[in-house]
């Protein structure tokens, strides 16, 4: 099966960009060679770019809080695994004391250093990073594998607490998911919403279709397109066949 995942809200859209990043972080910092611990600097200050609205740390604490209000009018209830419950309330409560501890502007510690900042700078350039640009960056390249990984650690780690909260909220919202089984009839398929407001939208498919969807939602209507995957030669058409597909609406 293919999934697709579409945020219908713009806090939902920062959610999953910062998941995003933030697993591409983790994935590059976890390898070994120069260029992998390249990529993963620029993953570090694409997060500083997009975690670094003055608001995010109060939207996702006033989201965690609501979880949690949510989460707790449950307790007791005999329909609910209650250590399952518990453990979620107790990792809401980390996320939220985490975020409440980052006392300075987030990625501070990184704008505050100028070796960083002028690669990030660099960095904008095509091929900006090279030896004859930055030696000490090329300098730093060279150093041991392990050197490097600690370095990339030190400079993550305050950025983390954004991190776990956005996976919070995501697994929670995920995880709400209710699902429905339709038929897309030559490629094109739409509902009307009636008012209803979803935060995540996912789309599940045969890989066999060999389609990607096109999403257009609002509170009023849903609109789904599937259009061949075009292989950068010819350009997409709406799909001819029906497609059996799996919709599955997300909201807290």
């Amino acid at each position: 099966m293919t999934s697709f995942e579409f945020p219908v809200t713009e806090r939902t859209r920062t959610l999953l960009r910062l998941e995003q990043l933030y697993q591409r972080l983790a994935f590059f910092v976890a390898q070994d060679e120069p260029y992998q611990h390249h990529a993963a600097l620029m993953a570090l200050f694409e997060v500083l770019e997009a975690a670094g609205r003055t608001e995010l740390k109060s939207e996702l604490l006033q989201e965690l809080e609501r979880q949690k209000q949510a989460l707790e009018s449950w307790r007791d209830s005999p329909a609910i695994e209650q250590v399952a419950l518990e453990q979620v309330l107790d990792e809401i409560e980390l996320a939220s004391q985490n975020l409440l501890e980052l006392s300075s502007r987030f990625g501070q510690h990184l704008r505050e250093n100028e070796w960083l900042m002028a690669i990030k700078q660099r960095a904008i350039i095509p091929g900006g990073t090279c030896s004859f640009d930055l030696p000490s960056y090329y300098l730093w390249l060279q150093q041991p594998v392990a050197q490097r990984r600690a370095d990339l650690q030190r400079w993550a780690q305050p950025l983390m607490p954004t991190a776990q909260a956005a996976a919070i909220l995501l697994k929670l919202l995920r995880d709400s998911g209710k699902h429905f089984s339709y038929v897309a009839r030559r490629g094109a398929f739409q509902q009307m919403s009636g008012g209803k407001v979803v935060q995540l939208i996912r789309i599940s498919f045969a890989d066999s279709y060999r389609v990607v969807p096109e999403v257009s939602a609002n509170k009023y209507a849903l609109n789904i397109r599937f259009v061949d995957a075009g292989t950068g030669e010819v350009r997409s058409r709406q799909a001819e066949q029906d497609i059996e597909f799996t919709l599955t609406f997300c909201k807290f």
